[in-house]
């Protein structure tokens, strides 16, 4: 009887012909439990009557302050100040404004960014400024304005290319330089010398 105990399998390291230290393997480390999840930073949209966002856009309905009616206001991710505020359509109590759905969003994200485009290229219009001067020898010369608009130091470049886009001269002038056929000429005639 006392030899079966002795016989008895053992466990551990001793099974596999080590030297019974049991402790020496190392335990094996649970998964950790983000490994199983799915990486989601985002945080979840809110879709609800009065606020909607997605797209790049959060549309908030907002008491309108000039009567009693109510407003939309469309803001861009990241923006401090709506981009877009627009009329809201009353509910059918006659009090309350009808609720956001994701058709109204859609339409609602369609218009912002169409302002937000006109904008910029009203932007771009404003600060790029051209003009093609036709020389007496037939040679044509573009002639174009670019604003900076710092804060602390605006400044333009007025550059002057050849057909091909070749540079002939390029100078820094005041943001307020006024850009025309006339003032075009008197650069190139004067040699490209920086205006006055």
């Amino acid at each position: 009887m006392e030899r079966a105990a002795d016989e008895a399998p053992t466990h551990g390291a001793a099974a596999h012909g080590g030297t019974g230290a049991v402790a020496s393997e190392p335990a094996a480390t649970p998964a950790e439990p983000e490994d199983d999840v799915p990486e989601d930073d985002e945080p979840a949209l809110i879709q609800e009557d009065r606020v909607w966002q997605g797209q790049g856009w959060t549309a908030r309905v907002i008491k309108n302050d000039d009567d009693d009616g109510w407003a939309v206001a469309m803001i861009m991710d990241g923006e401090p100040e709506p981009a877009l505020v627009g009329p809201w359509t009353m509910g059918r109590d006659k009090k309350n404004p009808k609720p956001l759905d994701t058709p109204a969003f859609h339409t609602l994200v369609k218009t912002a960014n169409e302002v937000i485009r006109r904008h910029e290229q009203q932007l771009h219009a404003r600060l790029h400024k051209s003009v093609r001067i036709t020389l007496e020898d037939g040679t044509a010369v573009n002639v174009k304005l670019v604003i900076t608009p710092d804060e602390d130091d605006p400044y333009a470049t007025l550059t002057a290319t050849e057909e091909y886009g070749s540079e002939l001269a390029s100078v820094r002038v005041r943001p307020d330089f006024k850009l025309s056929q006339a003032s075009a000429m008197e650069w190139i005639e004067g040699g490209y010398r920086k205006p006055r």
